[in-house]
């Protein structure tokens, strides 16, 4: 399984979030989840709310269209994604090597 699927429109990504990072930024995968790297602390929603923003902004769509799914409190995230504009390096290259090898 990959760290993000299709479902019709909507973009289904399972994230490992580390926050208290130095900057906000993509990572690596890490099997089937994408790291995800978060300058806000894992205390009273700041650090999902931080991660929400970040998407949203990464993916050229408002907060609204980014909605946690799972994992509110620990690092293990699934995010729903509706109807993304941009698509961020890590996904466009992932997609790439995924039509590369067919």
């Amino acid at each position: 399984m990959s760290w993000y699927t299709w479902q019709g429109e909507t973009l289904r990504l399972a994230l490992r979030v580390q926050p208290r990072a130095r900057e906000d930024a993509f990572g690596e995968p890490l099997g089937d989840e994408l790291r995800v790297r978060i300058k806000a602390p894992p205390v009273d929603g700041k650090a999902n709310a931080r991660l929400i923003q970040f998407l949203a902004r990464a993916f050229a769509v408002p907060k609204q269209r980014v909605r946690l799914e799972r994992g509110t409190q620990g690092r293990s995230k699934v995010i729903l994604i509706d109807a993304p504009v941009v698509l961020p390096a890590p996904l466009a290259e992932s997609s790439n090597r995924s039509r590369d090898s067919v």
